[in-house]
């Protein structure tokens, strides 16, 4: 597999074509920001765990028949996936209250929700992701009725996947947002799980361990990515 040109730069990861059209390179980066780009940063290595976090997943999702767009680990940093027409939704699901789900209830971070919910937002980082329904998904046109469907019934599907693995790992899910495309007329997952795109708690501390700290500055944060990393490789053994 060859790298050609670069596609795309997020916040996050560079897109690369391939010499296979229906595939990307990706490239994990270092750089970190947060509440819509406002604050930048860096957290060293966040690419390397990131990447191999997300394939670890990936490889757990696909083995419990839920398709992905991860093919193979390339490097430390770099994975090979399938070219996807990306929904421009965010799936966010969520077990605890926290972020802005405290904020726009008014509970304190750490109530337990009675069960998961599951919430929709638009991506557009200059309206801020607005929060929308299945309603707004079919009269905008950026999902299908069915599609806007499957993808909130695979968040719950993945939520009970990851629930299991970060449990036997001792971090409790707090939420997390996944991102899907559609392949051939198949919604497949895309984009990554990691620190970055979920919150992570010690199960008996409850001491953050994912981009909250980098958020509200609390330090350590290099070395809690690279805690979940190694607490998700040893569940997984």
């Amino acid at each position: 597999m060859k790298k050609l040109a670069l596609r795309y730069e997020g916040k996050a990861k560079r897109v690369y074509d391939t010499d296979q059209s229906d595939y990307f390179w990706v490239a994990y980066k270092d750089d970190a920001t947060a509440f819509n780009g406002e604050k930048k940063g860096q957290i060293v290595d966040k690419g390397e765990v990131n990447n191999q976090l997300s394939a670890l997943f990936f490889e757990e999702i696909e083995k419990a028949g839920i398709p992905t767009h991860f093919v193979r680990l390339l490097s430390e940093r770099d994975m090979l996936v399938r070219r996807l027409d990306m929904i421009p939704l965010e799936v966010v699901v969520r077990n605890i209250v926290a972020g802005s789900l405290a904020k726009r209830l008014g509970v304190e971070e750490g109530f337990i929700l009675s069960r998961p919910v599951v919430e929709l937002y638009y991506k557009d980082d200059k309206l801020g992701d607005p929060m929308v329904n299945e309603s707004h998904v079919a009269a905008m046109g950026w999902a299908s009725v069915e599609h806007a469907r499957e993808i909130q019934t695979l968040g719950f599907r993945i939520n009970e996947i990851l629930k299991k693995i970060l449990g036997k790992a001792g971090i409790d899910l707090i939420d997390f947002k996944l991102e899907f495309g559609v392949a051939d007329g198949k919604v497949l997952l895309g984009d990554e799980i990691s620190p970055d795109t979920c919150r992570y708690w010690d199960s008996e501390t409850h001491e953050k361990l994912d981009k909250d700290r980098f958020r509200r500055d609390l330090g350590r944060v290099e070395e809690a990515y690279q805690e979940v990393f190694r607490r998700v490789k040893a569940a997984l053994v």
